[in-house]
C-alpha cells in the first residue's frame, strides 16, 4: 500500500512540474502568453518606438501566434498607410474603463515589428481624447504581467 502511494505521490509531482514549466514558457496563465520571454514579446523593439495617428477602421479579436490567448487589434488608417495595432489579450482590454471603437480618432505610441512578413504596431500606448491607456511600459513589459 506505501508503494501504490508514493507511486501516485510522484507521479502527482512530475505532472505538476510538467505544467509549472509549460505555464513559465508560454507567459503563464495571466500573460496570456504575451509575458517575458515570450515568442510574442520577442517582436517587442524598443530601437524602433514611434507614435502613429489615425482613425480606427476595425476592432478584431485574433489569436496573433500559436498557444496566446486571443489578442485585440486594432486596424488603423494613418495618413500614410493602414496598419495593425496589437493592444494586448482580449482578458485585460475588455476590462478597461476605456474602450476604443471603430471611428475612433487616436494616437498611438508602439514598437513597429513585423509579424508574417507584414508590418505592425505593438502599443506601449493609445491616446484617446484626453485619456491614455498604459498598456507596456518603455522597455515593452505588459502592464498586465505586473498585475497582483
Amino acid at each position: 500500500m506505501r508503494t501504490k502511494n508514493f507511486i501516485q505521490f510522484f507521479i502527482l509531482v512530475i505532472i505538476l512540474l510538467t505544467a509549472s514549466s509549460v505555464l513559465a514558457q508560454h507567459g503563464g496563465l495571466r500573460g496570456g502568453g504575451k509575458g517575458m520571454n515570450s515568442p510574442y514579446q520577442n517582436l517587442y523593439d524598443p530601437e524602433t518606438i514611434e507614435t502613429i495617428s489615425g482613425i480606427v477602421e476595425s476592432v478584431d479579436k485574433t489569436p496573433p501566434l500559436r498557444g496566446i490567448h486571443f489578442d485585440v487589434n486594432l486596424l488603423v488608417k494613418t495618413e500614410k498607410e493602414t496598419i495593425p495595432v496589437h493592444l494586448g489579450p482580449e482578458w485585460y482590454i475588455d476590462r478597461l474603463d476605456t474602450k476604443i471603437e471603430k471611428g475612433d480618432n487616436i494616437k498611438v505610441k508602439g514598437s513597429r515589428a513585423t509579424m508574417g512578413g507584414k508590418p505592425v504596431i505593438i502599443a506601449v500606448e493609445v491616446k484617446k481624447g484626453n485619456t491614455v491607456i498604459a498598456l507596456r511600459d518603455n522597455a515593452g513589459i505588459p502592464v498586465w504581467t505586473k498585475e497582483k
